[in-house]
């Protein structure tokens, strides 16, 4: 894995590379590439995802989304980032530290989204281990967090793969598809050790 800084006065990094991926922030010229891959994967997105803006795939809100990473990246309130192949440079969907807590927590919340079409290759397996490599290097989190449906079983199995312990159920944790919904919570610590590379089929995320 290589990590490359962008020039922020914080020093910190924000791109990653490995296993064939690359992982960086948003930029104006990826508007095309995402509103296609978000436009045919709404079905597959939609029953995991907040209920979507009648807006949210124009130019013009991309390039609110694009301003609002920027600052949230200045003041270190999160790390939006999109998941490319290395090989091609093709979009396949998107990865975020958000919520960062400083001070005495050093915790942040995982979230990610893959494309329909490249889902089911253990990518975004892949791209967690991955980032979660970097942000407890290169970001100092303690604590990263992650919350998935009950019944969404290729985030339990990507979760579980990528060394995260599952540390409760939070009641009508948050509001998924229009609905509020209970979600697993689940945690990897700084101190944990790295998970054990799989022997079997990736987790198909």
């Amino acid at each position: 894995m290589a990590l490359f800084r962008l020039g922020f006065p914080s020093e910190k990094l924000h791109v990653i590379r490995g296993d064939g991926l690359l992982l960086r922030p948003f930029e104006a010229r990826d508007f095309d590439a995402w509103a296609a891959l978000r436009d045919k994967s709404r079905d597959f997105l939609t029953p995991w995802e907040p209920t979507w803006g009648a807006d949210d795939l124009t130019r013009a809100a991309f390039r609110r989304r694009v301003r609002q990473n920027e600052d949230e990246i200045t003041r270190d309130e999160a790390y939006p980032l999109l998941m490319f192949r290395e090989a091609d440079g093709a979009l396949l969907g998107g990865l975020t530290f958000g919520q960062v807590r400083r001070g005495v927590s050093q915790t942040a919340t995982l979230g990610y989204w893959m494309g329909e079409p490249h889902a089911g290759r253990g990518l975004m397996g892949k791209a967690v281990r991955l980032a979660t490599v970097y942000a407890f290097a290169n970001l100092r989190l303690h604590r990263i967090e992650a919350a998935c449906l009950p019944t969404n079983m290729r985030s339990i199995r990507l979760l579980e793969s990528a060394g995260f312990r599952r540390e409760g159920m939070a009641r009508s944790y948050l509001r998924i598809n229009g609905i509020w919904q209970d979600h697993i919570l689940y945690a990897r610590l700084d101190s944990d050790p790295a998970p054990a590379p799989s022997r079997n089929k990736p987790a198909p995320l």
